[in-house]
């Protein structure tokens, strides 16, 4: 199940590489393959049009990602993976932090009540490992 969400305002968009950073946030997080399955990874960016940052005055901009995930995994896996994520992300993120203003922030948000979802995506790794 995990699914990455990345949020970032629209004045962003000529200096940011969405596809690069989502490719590697999707790398950082399959190499936690003993709590992250392959077939259940789901990345993905939001443009936002609407927003207003600070006081409105200026040409702020932000940065906000949100990890979820399934209940089933420690304190201790939990913690690994936001910090590989945000260690990934601001690094990314750093020459745009070096010339303009701009928030960025991460979030883990854990299903606690059971999830519907249905995935055949999981068979094909199962028959690779197999095969």
């Amino acid at each position: 199940m995990p699914h990455f969400i990345l949020e970032y305002t629209d004045n962003l968009k000529g200096d940011l590489d969405v596809t690069s950073l989502l490719r590697s946030v999707n790398q950082a997080l399959l190499k936690q393959d003993d709590i992250i399955p392959i077939g259940g990874l789901r990345s993905r960016a939001i443009e936002l049009k609407d927003y207003v940052v600070a006081d409105g005055q200026e040409d702020d901009a932000f940065v906000h990602a949100t990890l979820k995930l399934g209940k089933g995994r420690t304190d201790e896996e939990k913690k690994r993976l936001c910090d590989e994520l945000y260690e990934v992300i601001t690094n990314d993120l750093e020459e745009l932090f070096n010339k303009r203003y701009m928030a960025f922030s991460l979030e883990l948000f854990e299903f606690t009540h059971p999830t519907y979802k249905k995935n055949n995506i999981h068979e094909r790794y199962k028959n690779l490992k197999k095969g």
